[in-house]
Parts: C-alpha cells; sequence; structure tokens
C-alpha cells in the first residue's frame, strides 16, 4: 500500500506543469477562464492577415476604463462647493497628483497637461487593482500593453517640446550646447538614445513589477501541490496573502511612480537648458 501510494504521488507530481500553470495565468489569452464554472471564449478576428482578435487584457482594459468613467460621473453628479465622500475623496488624489506631481516639474504648463497624467495615473492604477480581483488579469502586466502607454508618454513628451520651444528648436535641444566639436559626435548618440531609452525603462519597469508579484504568488500556491503536504498549505497559504496585500500597496507605487518619471522628463523637455 505504502508503495502504491508513493507511486500515486509520483504520478501527481509529474502531471502538475507549475510553470505552465503560472503562464497560463499571467499571460494574455482568447478566454477567460473560471475554473469549475467553465470558459468564455472572446471572439478572433483577422482583418487582411492582421489580428484583431479581442483578448483578456483588451477586456479587462475597457471594463477599467468603464468603472473609471462610472466612477467620476457618480462622484460630480452633485457639484458642491465642499465635496463630500467619494468626490471628496477623488478631488484628495486629484489634488495630490496636481500638486506634488505635475506643478513641480511642469510649472506654469501644468494646467494643460493635467488631465493627460491624471487619465494615466487611475488607468494604470485601475488595471493592478482589478488584476488581484479572482478570474481577473492585469493588462498592465502584458508588455505590449506598458508598451503602449510608454509610447503614449514618449509622444506626450515630444509634444510637450515642440509646443514650448517650436519643432525645430527643440530637436535642438538634445544638443549639448557650450561643448567642444569634437565630443558632440559622442554626446548627439547618447542624448537620441536617452530619448528612447525613457519611456523603455518606463515600459519594463511597470511589466516587470506588475508580473513578478503574480508570479510570487501562483509559486507559492503551487508549493502545496508539489509537496502535497497538509503543512505545507497554511505557510504558502500565508505568505500569498501576505504577498498579495504587499501587490496592493505596489499597485499605488507603480502608477506613482509612471506618472512621476513621466512628468520629470516631460519637465526635463519643456525646461531645456539652451
Amino acid at each position: 500500500m505504502a508503495a502504491a501510494a508513493a507511486e500515486h504521488g509520483e504520478h501527481a507530481q509529474e502531471g502538475l506543469d507549475v510553470g505552465g500553470t503560472i503562464l497560463h495565468h499571467i499571460l494574455d489569452s482568447h478566454y477567460f477562464d473560471f475554473g469549475p464554472l467553465g470558459k468564455i471564449h472572446l471572439p478572433e478576428i483577422q482583418v487582411f492577415g492582421i489580428d484583431f482578435s479581442i483578448t483578456k487584457h483588451v477586456v479587462m482594459m475597457w471594463v477599467v476604463s468603464l468603472m473609471l468613467i462610472v466612477l467620476f460621473s457618480a462622484a460630480l453628479r452633485k457639484r458642491r462647493l465642499v465635496p463630500a465622500g467619494l468626490a471628496n475623496f477623488l478631488e484628495m488624489v486629484v489634488v495630490f497628483i496636481k500638486e506634488e506631481i505635475v506643478e513641480p516639474n511642469l510649472g506654469s504648463e501644468a494646467k494643460r497637461y493635467l488631465p493627460y497624467f491624471l487619465t494615466t495615473f487611475f488607468f494604470i492604477l485601475g488595471n493592478n487593482l482589478i488584476g488581484l480581483v479572482p478570474f481577473s488579469a492585469t493588462a498592465t502586466g502584458n508588455i505590449s500593453v506598458t508598451a503602449g502607454l510608454a509610447l503614449v508618454a514618449f509622444f506626450m513628451i515630444q509634444y510637450g517640446g515642440i509646443r514650448h520651444y517650436g519643432f525645430f528648436t527643440h530637436w535642438r535641444n538634445y544638443i549639448p550646447q557650450g561643448m567642444p566639436f569634437w565630443i558632440l559626435p559622442i554626446m548627439i548618440p547618447v542624448e537620441i538614445m536617452g530619448m528612447f531609452i525613457k519611456p523603455i525603462a518606463l515600459c519594463i519597469r511597470l511589466f516587470a513589477n506588475m508580473t513578478a508579484g503574480h508570479v510570487v504568488i501562483l509559486s507559492l500556491l503551487c508549493l502545496i501541490f508539489v509537496f502535497q503536504s497538509i503543512f505545507i498549505a497554511p505557510i504558502s497559504v500565508g505568505f500569498a496573502l501576505f504577498i498579495n496585500m504587499l501587490e496592493i500597496l505596489v499597485a499605488l507605487i507603480q502608477a506613482y511612480i509612471f506618472t512621476l518619471l513621466t512628468s520629470i522628463f516631460m519637465g526635463l523637455t519643456i525646461h531645456a537648458e539652451h
């Protein structure tokens, strides 16, 4: 009997693909998996050989966008001189972003670009947090999504400089002034590389941080099935719960950092030194 039990345990362990299980939960897909309740398949669309399919992460971004529209519409439905409840909370967040992030970096231009930074912050925060809900997904754990956000940030940074200085002066600002001409062949490529490295850093940082937390949580839970021991379950679940709580803080921090760094990069462009 002991030998049979040991053989059964080996087969169960061999049947568990930890890597595949983790990837299944963090990668994008064409369906929502609700476990015992079944799957909901999403439409796959091909137009002239280009994939326009609606995926799980696309749906989650739509859900977050709709939630933000409903949230702010409900908060602003009754305008008061002194806001209360939800409106008061949202105003607190908006004022914080305006006074602590945008204004210190953009100065007099802050009001013009504030809607973009508010949209960026709340959209990233919403996608970060909704991924903690069971059977949902974290769109910001998809590098295509973070690359899209970084690309928008890149164009906004360049737009800010072009609008402030004009098209040609903006690009001339990337050429360091007052340096010996023989250093320019080195500095100009460095400045051009820096222009692209900044949004790439935004993209990778957000993607890596949001993916790492989910990988750790899933890895801890998979330990229960790997060791197949009742004594491991409380430890795995306890640590997974702790990391899950930590992910709430990480979701806030990453939305804050992405918004802060974008405002810093735009401020450097707008207030470039000649």
